[in-house]
């Protein structure tokens, strides 16, 4: 049960607390004086979709808090499971702060969390019937939904669904294994044909690179001749290299080494520049003797790096590539000639899983036809208590050739509501009026099966009057009796029927909106009624009436026994 709603800085809702009880609360007040911004706050907390422009202009935050009491067993359980447990077992605390930047931070009992975990605890919470619920019923495609949420098949949907899912997957293998016979034995003849090329070839890695530099040196041959003898000579020329003069250096500079430090120092630097130039040209000598190559060399290692770029130029762009597009080629080739036998194979998993299906979805209807007739009868019962009596109701269940995500079935609401007249789809034959009603009365047989605490209705009323109206306000009065109830109303029928009576109301100030919600009992209460009756020209008469019903509303609710 929500017991407490705070609401911070939402659109034109600067602050307001709200204290709700059990039994049935009606909220009432001019159109557009923020009712729905309440139902918009409910939403932020269940976890659904908010909006920046929600946050009220000039704040940069927006604050929407709930407390619940007396949780549903399963609740406590979830609570638990997560670690989210407050200091009271049986209370929860919801925050939902929304930022003008977008960014939303939710918490649970003051322990953060994704919002993802406020949609799962949602339905143990609220249940909030809207506008949308109605275009729903007027859907055919939705009706499979209501019956579903009244049949017992929680159990068999759990195992059909993720079958269904793998029958779609086995499905689309197949499919791609199942390619024409041709096509796929061109492909294995290109892919054959490629792995062929690439292993007669008898690459290894890094051979491009060891072969273009060999190439390099082919290129600059002469060049590097031309250099290394020229070096030989200026290092080893009898009458004045460069190894001659620095020993000549060397050894006269040793002679009188021993004449002072200088002087050592000097001759062991011309000692080391004699060794220098003598490794030097050892190392001349030892390239020159490399620069010998015979022109079938040098033919060999060009036709090697065409062949290489050529299969570069098809496989890869480098020799790494190309051996690596070789491995995915023979997977390719391994799979297309083994396809036959895996096509064989998963043909045979989808045989038996479509039976299992097939099974499962027969299950599915069984249950869907015996919950079928239950449901009418319950919404038949429910609706003779809001002034449809003489209506007749058919929960039309109808078993396809193919399997769907939900089975075979088909779901279709009929409805006949003068006698004589022929059952026809819901959506063509019910008036406004007509569609309220059996969507309440399908909300109430259907929640009164859910653990959820609290039911808001918003626009239940949506063309209905008179005698109807005050059926629905009766019926209201009574789930309410069951689960706290909220309503959202223009009615007065109904706003008399409240067990706890909330005024929204707006006022204009310095050029601001504000909406304030106020409880309203007494003579405010009588006042608010009359306006609802009324408009703006309240008179005794009206006040009088407006008297009535509420007197009216509690001598049936004091003399109801639910």
């Amino acid at each position: 049960m929500l017991s407490l709603l705070h609401i911070e800085n939402i659109a034109v809702i600067e602050r307001a607390d709200i204290e709700l009880g059990t039994g049935l609360t009606v909220l009432t007040g001019e159109t557009g004086a923020g009712k729905s911004i309440i139902i918009d706050a409910v939403g932020a907390i269940l976890g659904q979709r908010t909006s920046r422009d929600l946050i009220r202009a000039g704040a940069s935050k927006g604050l929407v808090s709930a407390v619940f009491q007396d949780l549903p067993p399963v609740l406590v359980e979830k609570l638990q499971d997560y670690g989210l447990e407050g200091e009271e077992p049986d209370t929860l605390h919801i925050q939902r702060q929304l930022s003008a930047d977008g960014k939303t931070v939710s918490r649970i009992n003051m322990k953060p969390v994704a919002v993802s975990v406020l949609r799962e605890f949602a339905p143990y919470l609220i249940n909030v019937h809207g506008q949308h619920d109605g275009q729903k019923l007027m859907d055919d495609q939705y009706h499979i939904d209501f019956l579903d949420s009244f049949a017992d098949i929680e159990e068999i949907m759990a195992e059909y669904e993720p079958l269904y899912q793998k029958l779609l997957h086995l499905r689309r293998r197949i499919a791609e294994l199942e390619r024409s016979e041709q096509e796929r034995l061109q492909r294995v003849d290109m892919l054959s044909f490629h792995i062929d090329e690439i292993d007669e070839a008898a690459l290894t890695e890094g051979e491009d690179e060891t072969l273009e530099a060999r190439k390099r040196f082919f290129d600059n041959a002469e060049k590097l001749a031309s250099a290394l003898n020229e070096a030989h000579t200026a290092l080893d020329n009898e009458e004045g290299g460069a190894c001659v003069l620095l020993t000549q250096a060397a050894n006269a500079l040793l002679r009188v080494a021993e004449v002072s430090p200088a002087l050592r120092q000097i001759a062991d630097r011309a000692e080391e520049l004699k060794y220098l130039a003598l490794d030097l040209r050892e190392s001349v000598a030892e390239q020159q003797g490399n620069t010998d190559f015979s022109p079938s060399e040098q033919e060999i290692v060009e036709e090697r790096l065409d062949l290489i770029y050529r299969l570069e130029q098809k496989y890869g762009g480098s020799v790494s590539e190309v051996l690596a597009y070789a491995e995915q080629a023979r997977a390719e080739l391994e799979t297309l000639q083994s396809a036959d036998e895996t096509r064989d194979a998963l043909r045979a998993e989808y045989k038996e899983n479509l039976a299992r299906a097939k099974e499962l979805a027969q299950q599915l209807s069984a249950k869907r036809r015996e919950a079928a007739v239950q449901l009418e009868k319950r919404i038949i019962q429910e609706l003779a208590d809001l002034d449809m009596g003489r209506v007749r109701l058919c929960v039309e269940t109808n078993v396809g050739a193919k399997l769907t995500s939900r089975g075979m079935d088909t779901v279709q609401f009929l409805i006949s509501v003068n006698p004589g007249e022929a059952l026809k789809p819901l959506s063509k034959v019910a008036s406004g009026g007509e569609l309220s009603r059996v969507m309440l009365a399908m909300k109430n047989v259907l929640t009164s099966r859910e653990p959820v605490g609290t039911l808001i209705f918003d626009e239940i009323d949506t063309g209905v009057s008179g005698r109807a109206a005050q059926k629905i306000a009766r019926k209201l009065a009574q789930i309410g009796w069951q689960k706290q109830t909220i309503c959202v109303t223009h009615l007065p029928q109904i706003a008399a029927m409240g067990d706890q009576h909330l005024l929204i109301s707006k006022t204009v100030r310095d050029e601001r909106t504000f909406t304030t919600v106020t409880p309203v009992e007494g003579e405010t209460r009588t006042a608010e009624l009359a306006r609802i009756l009324a408009g703006e020209e309240i008179t005794a008469t009206t006040l009088r009436s407006a008297g009535e019903l509420i007197e009216s509303a509690t001598a049936y609710k004091r003399e109801a026994q639910w």
